[in-house]
């Protein structure tokens, strides 16, 4: 699965976008660090909108993303 554009932009903001390959999908992982205290996620069909301490990402969800989720500053989608 493919990094959207908009995140890998995030890591100018101090965030650190891992991807993980497994035998069964794969899963990006967007740490935004402290800035990520406030994160939030909203999905609107198929485009996620991320925002975090003032900032917002907006971008195309991965067609083969099946899970979006947020927990301790930490972006997860998974295939």
């Amino acid at each position: 699965m493919k990094v959207p554009k908009a995140l890998q932009n995030a890591d100018r903001s101090g965030a650190v976008v891992r991807t993980f390959e497994y035998d069964d999908g794969s899963v990006i992982a967007v740490d935004f660090g402290h800035a990520g205290d406030a994160l939030t996620v909203d999905i609107l069909g198929s485009t996620a909108i991320v925002v975090t301490d003032g900032e917002q990402f907006e971008f195309e969800l991965p067609p083969e993303a099946t899970d979006v989720s947020v927990q301790n500053g930490v972006l997860t989608i998974e295939e």
